[in-house]
């Protein structure tokens, strides 16, 4: 009775510990998925432009406001996008990315907005200038 009882306990305490592992290493291998912000800039006849300074950045809400955190800066396709990627600044299990500031020019015409970068997918805005 001894020897079976004994038997089952290592059964039991080998399939506790496969489980354990299973989910350790099912959980810590996921491969974290693309975190893309596209600004899409528009003229006042609400054509998208070509070749447009698109800068994004970023303040601090915890040190002094003055303080940019985040900042990148792209050109427009022929499209009128630009595309920016915050896959160096997303980190697995982080909730959100970060909530931006948008400035365009092109030839004196300027504008502004804001855009939230969401963890793993592909945040879009538009912006006019003129």
């Amino acid at each position: 009775m001894l020897l079976t009882m004994n038997t089952t306990f290592k059964r039991m305490f080998f399939f506790a510990m496969i489980a354990i592992l299973g989910v350790t290493f099912s959980s810590g291998c996921r491969k974290k998925k693309d975190t893309i912000a596209i600004i899409s800039v528009r003229d006042i006849a609400n054509q998208l432009v070509p070749d447009c300074q698109v800068v994004l950045y970023g303040q601090s809400t915890i040190n002094q406001p003055a303080n940019v955190v985040l900042y990148d800066t792209t050109l427009t396709n022929s499209s009128g996008q630009a595309k920016f990627n915050f896959n160096d600044v997303y980190q697995l299990g982080q909730a959100g990315v970060a909530v931006l500031n948008i400035e365009a020019y092109k030839d004196g015409a300027e504008g502004e907005g804001i855009i939230k970068v969401e963890q793993e997918t592909t945040s879009e805005e538009t912006v006019f200038i003129q």
